[in-house]
């Protein structure tokens, strides 16, 4: 009887150990061994919290100590952070109505609802500025308590965006964003896309709003380096995958040139380029085939966090202590 009960107990303390452990996924592939100034050799990709449509547009916070991302198909902004984990920061985040959308059901519209918010960024005031998808705008969280935003910019010469996706910050507080038409709910062929291009603008402090590259098939994240010279567009086209690089000029960009492709990755590689950060070395940090590559400012592929599953974006915390990652139904990180 009493091996019954001291066998009883150690099965019960033994669950409660495995359920207090940490949960991963994935593994890290090495390339060269510069990697491991990034990643330690230890490192593992860990699961924060799960149970979203896609998850996208991470950004930490300092004056809330967490990070926030958005739920793309929830219309939800997350938070999450170590004391107290995953809740809700903003419901809706991306859909308020203010836009023409296509019916729920309508004819030809493909079975999925886009229309939360995506990129997420803090301006120089530390102020939360969202790509909203289904209100088709750039807006402000101007009371962080409540749903209250302010439009940045909803239209080019009259006509309404696509979806806003992806956004960055200059030093010189010059705003870049993509364009994609993945917030509509047919695409390209939606009715109510106003604009014949998928667009990278950019938006000055004082308002201008500029077209600076109408040739892309699906510009989705962007990225300045840190010099302030060059501006990185990832494309999500699945047939032409790819990474640019643009020279800034006052008037926009040139020099427009293929800085990485998938070339040496495998078609069956699961992912596309989307969202994309600069660490302090330079180097960049970008999700795609195989989950986050890790490539230095000269092209050169170090290794790749392979996530497992499908990653949409990524971002470091304040301290560049860890990687945070929206992994399709999951949040997740791995230590630096």
């Amino acid at each position: 009887m009493k091996l019954k009960i001291f066998l009883l107990f150690a099965i019960c303390f033994f669950a409660y150990l495995s359920a207090q452990q940490k949960r991963t996924i994935g593994s890290v592939e090495r390339l060269h061994p510069e990697m491991n100034r990034f990643v330690a050799p230890e490192a593992e990709i860990e699961i924060l919290a799960e149970g979203f449509g896609w998850s996208e547009g991470p950004v930490w916070v300092d004056r809330l100590n967490a990070l926030l991302f958005s739920d793309v198909p929830g219309n939800k902004i997350y938070q999450w952070n170590e004391k107290n984990g995953l809740s809700v920061f903003l419901n809706p985040s991306g859909y308020t109505g203010i836009a023409p959308r296509a019916k729920k059901g309508s004819l030809n519209a493909v079975n999925r609802d886009e229309s939360g918010s995506n990129g997420l960024v803090l301006d120089q005031n530390n102020q939360l500025i969202i790509c909203m998808h289904g209100d088709r705008r750039v807006a402000r969280l101007t009371d962080w308590n409540k749903n209250d935003f302010t439009t940045i910019v909803g239209k080019y010469r009259d006509k309404y965006f696509n979806s806003p996706n992806d956004l960055v910050y200059a030093e010189n507080g010059d705003l870049y964003f993509t364009d994609p038409p993945y917030g509509l709910k047919n695409g390209d062929k939606d009715a109510l896309k106003e604009l014949p291009f998928n667009g990278v603008f950019k938006l000055t402090p004082s308002g201008e709003l500029f077209l600076i590259i109408d040739n892309l098939t699906r510009p989705n994240g962007v990225a300045v380096s840190n010099d302030q010279k060059t501006l990185y567009v990832a494309i999500s086209y699945p047939k032409d995958r790819r990474i640019m690089a643009y020279d800034i000029t006052p008037d926009g960009v040139e020099n427009a040139r293929v800085f990485f492709n998938d070339d040496t990755l495998g078609k069956e590689s699961r992912g596309n380029f989307d969202g994309l950060k600069i660490h302090p070395s330079g180097t960049i940090f970008t999700t795609g085939p195989g989950g986050v590559l890790i490539i230095t400012p000269e092209g050169k592929h170090l290794g790749t966090i392979k996530t497992q599953e499908k990653t949409a974006n990524c971002a470091f915390d304040s301290n560049f202590e860890y990687l945070y990652m929206t992994t399709h139904m999951y949040l997740t990180r791995i230590k630096l």
